[in-house]
């Protein structure tokens, strides 16, 4: 039985009511019964057990078939912080097309499993995703569909949403929507951007970010400068530390290339699988060069500076690919011209990389590693 107490109306009574209400009830009727039904459900949601639930939720999918949109907002406010809600009335509230009704649920409603999430941002309207962005957590997955999908509200609350991660695809996005707008700057830079990327923001918004400080802080606008100068150093630096996983790649290669485990074919499974910190510290101890000058080159726009580092460091034109196809994945660019870049790198001599090399170490006044 749903009753828990005497007084409470039994399962076969309930839908004897329900049946005649849907059969002969008038609007106001139905409406009273919902209320009835959700007072009932509500005051005993933490004790029930899954097939009492699953009984409420038939008799709450009936009434919301037809029942005003007023009362389906009220419901959908009722049951959207309960983490017992009925699976399905909640589903059903949250693909509502008013978003009213499918508001509260989508922002709240512990019932949403990362699937059911993803399937309404993908389908759903701008409302719908931005009561998505203000949940109390996002995955990265969810957040990846939000970056993809959003416009700039829904991107700057997800953005601001502390409980939301973002995996180094919605990174990429971010900081190529970013680019002329200040605000998205600023808040993606206090996140905790993969490597590569933050330099990219970096590069494109020291400026901004400068004047924003300046204004937020008037009374420390004159340190100002020199936080920026510091913040473009630790960026610039090998041994900086922009996120943990930057700090474990850097620390992984340089244990396996200390033990004489670290080839062109382990680098070629980093590329493969896209973790560009990895690839970056390996080539550049393959390459005999600081990370930092590695670093520098391999987030130019253009594939000259991996080539020149990969002639250096020996590597076959298979891995060099490699490398410009998880470049280009991660910078979301256009894809880069890979025929050309075959006879670039064909015809390119490793002496000429050398002394290519040797510029950059002198630009950059970095001694050779």
């Amino acid at each position: 039985m749903i009753s828990k107490t005497a007084t409470s109306p039994s399962p076969g009574n309930l839908l004897d009511e329900l049946q005649s209400t849907l059969a002969h009830g008038t609007v106001a009727r139905r409406v009273e019964t919902l209320r009835r039904v959700t007072d009932l459900f509500i005051n005993g949601a933490v004790d029930y057990s899954d097939e009492q639930v699953g009984l409420f939720d038939d008799v709450f999918q009936c009434l919301i078939d037809h029942i005003e949109t007023s009362a389906k907002m009220l419901l959908a406010n009722r049951l959207a912080p309960i983490d017992t809600a009925p699976p399905l009335t909640i589903r059903a509230l949250a693909f509502d097309d008013v978003i009213e009704v499918a508001g509260p649920v989508l922002s709240q409603s512990m019932r949403l499993d990362d699937k059911t999430l993803i399937e309404n941002a993908r389908s759903k309207s701008q409302a719908h995703l931005m009561a998505i962005s203000t949940r109390k957590t996002l995955s990265g997955a969810v957040t990846d569909v939000l970056v993809q999908r959003g416009n700039d509200q829904v991107i700057q609350s997800t953005v601001n949403n502390p409980g939301a991660e973002f995996t180094e695809r919605g990174f990429t996005r971010l900081v190529s929507r970013a680019e002329g707008d200040d605000n998205l700057t600023a808040c993606i830079g206090m996140r905790p951007v993969p490597r590569h990327l933050y330099l990219k923001l970096l590069a494109k918004a020291s400026d901004t970010v400068r004047q924003r400080l300046e204004a937020a802080n008037p009374q420390q606008a004159a340190e100002v400068p020199n936080v920026v100068k510091e913040a473009t150093l630790r960026a610039r630096s090998a041994t900086s530390d922009i996120t943990k996983n930057t700090e474990i790649a850097h620390a992984l290669i340089k244990s396996l290339y200390e033990h004489g485990r670290l080839d062109e074919s382990e680098l070629a499974s980093f590329a493969d699988a896209g973790k560009f910190d990895e690839v970056n510290a390996s080539i550049a101890a393959l390459a005999n060069v600081p990370v930092a000058i590695a670093e520098n080159m391999m987030i130019e726009s253009r594939a000259e500076g991996v080539m020149i580092l990969a002639k250096v460091a020996g590597l076959s034109w298979s891995t060099v690919r490699t490398i410009i196809r998880m470049r280009d994945e991660l910078s979301g660019g256009e894809p880069t011209d890979l025929g050309a870049c075959k006879d670039t790198y064909e015809r390119l001599r490793p002496s000429t990389a050398q002394q290519v090399l040797r510029f950059h170490r002198m630009q950059q006044n970095v001694p050779a590693a």
